[in-house]
């Protein structure tokens, strides 16, 4: 996978125990992990304590990482794994707050990115609240976090066909509940 030379030296230097440079490419992918910890999770604080514990956790398992591997999606599932641990552990249902809505990152011309920026803030964390844990968090990785379909298979640790056929299923179940034209791309 290309990344930027400066992160391939920061990977091997991770690998070997350097906490810095654990700490660069923490830097570089939490904002990412963290919203998609935000919409599983429904809350600022529990985003957060799931974001930490998450990155405490990539640290410790680290020296294990496949340098040929991409940092992002690998940190993204460990963040998410934990809010999703710590939304069961808690039992209740996801309350998004107003926040999610500045949080949606589009990546150019795709028409559902487009779509669901576009829609009336209330009424997308509303449709959000209301879909099942799977489909929030293959929502969330799409159109949230902005990874790829590569990216979210290794997120969510499943087949890029099966990434596809989520997705597809999570907007079909979307559209009705926010009552616009969302497409499958």
């Amino acid at each position: 996978m290309d990344r930027p030379d400066d992160e391939v030296e920061l990977v091997e230097r991770a690998r070997r125990g350097d906490a810095v440079a654990f700490g660069d490419l923490a830097r570089r992918h939490s904002a990412t992990a963290l919203r998609v910890a935000y919409i599983i999770c429904g809350s600022s604080a529990e985003a957060e304590d799931a974001l930490q514990e998450g990155l405490l956790k990539a640290y410790r398992a680290f020296g294990g990482f496949r340098s040929d591997s991409p940092v992002r999606p690998w940190l993204v599932r460990i963040v998410a794994n934990e809010a999703r641990n710590r939304r069961r552990a808690a039992g209740r249902r996801v309350r998004l707050a107003e926040r999610a809505a500045a949080l949606p990152a589009t990546t150019g011309a795709e028409p559902d990115a487009t779509v669901l920026a576009d829609l009336d803030a209330g009424a997308l964390l509303d449709a959000l609240r209301r879909l099942d844990e799977r489909d929030r968090t293959v929502v969330a990785l799409r159109y949230f976090a902005g990874l790829n379909e590569a990216e979210m298979a290794v997120a969510m640790d499943c087949p890029a066909g099966t990434v596809k056929s989520r997705l597809s299923r999570a907007l079909t179940r979307l559209r009705p509940l926010v009552g616009s034209e969302v497409s499958d791309g």
